[in-house]
């Protein structure tokens, strides 16, 4: 079988995409620890409980620990999260064929993609940079809460060319979000996250948190009705 890459492959039929039966898409192996396991998920679940998406764009995926193939011939990069615009999860993912974000199928490389350091094994800033760029994914993301590349804590980059260019300020204006530093409590556990924030810096909200954002207005507004006499319907 010939080596198969996402532009190859733009106007193929389906009888010609490459055979992916023999290609490992999960290899259950654990996550290397609850920290990383604990932001990935803030970074993922938020945008589904209350992201509308950027604005032209069809949809989106936020997945943590999927392997993104860009060739059919090369092992996969597994990056901690990723975010691509414009792409729908097949109906049938148990398939094989659907089990990871193969680049033929999905059309396109993600826009973004996060790598959480936990230590110096992961090559972040050397062979994992070099693939991202190749894969053509836009913004590289690095996040070393510890600092153990010896960097600043959050790092991210422009794909210019063909190499990455560190970016100054926290905004990705190509998917309308952005990123930051955010000190607080998230299940129980007080720490310095990394957050999707919007355009203009507010943050994205989990699930809990827009709840909760409710629960208080409501209150706000029973008390405004019962300061003028109103007693408001439960």
């Amino acid at each position: 079988m010939t080596d198969i890459t996402l532009t190859d492959t733009a106007l193929l039929p389906e009888d010609l995409l490459p055979d992916v039966n023999h290609l490992i898409t999960e290899d259950d192996q654990p996550l290397d620890n609850l920290p990383s396991e604990k932001q990935q998920r803030l970074l993922t679940e938020p945008l589904y409980s209350s992201w509308n998406g950027a604005s032209n764009a069809e949809g989106f995926l936020v997945a943590a620990n999927v392997a993104l193939y860009f060739s059919s011939k090369k092992p996969p990069v597994v990056p901690d999260v990723f975010l691509s615009l414009d792409v729908q999860v097949a109906e049938n993912w148990w398939e094989k064929r659907h089990r990871s974000y193969f680049f033929w199928e999905f059309g396109k490389p993600p826009e973004v993609v996060i790598e959480i350091v936990s230590n110096k094994e992961g090559n972040e800033t050397g062979r994992k940079m070099l693939d991202y760029a190749q894969m053509r994914v836009i913004y590289y993301v690095i996040f070393d809460p510890t600092q153990q590349l010896g960097g600043e804590v959050l790092q991210i980059y422009e794909l210019q060319g063909r190499q990455y260019v560190r970016k100054s300020e926290q905004g990705l204006a190509d998917v309308e979000l952005g990123l930051c530093l955010w000190e607080g409590v998230y299940e129980g556990k007080r720490n310095i996250w990394l957050r999707w924030c919007d355009v203009g810096g507010v943050i994205i909200p989990t699930g809990a948190e827009r709840a909760e954002q409710e629960r208080s207005r409501s209150e706000c507004l029973a008390a405004q009705l019962r300061a003028l006499g109103v007693e408001p319907e439960v």
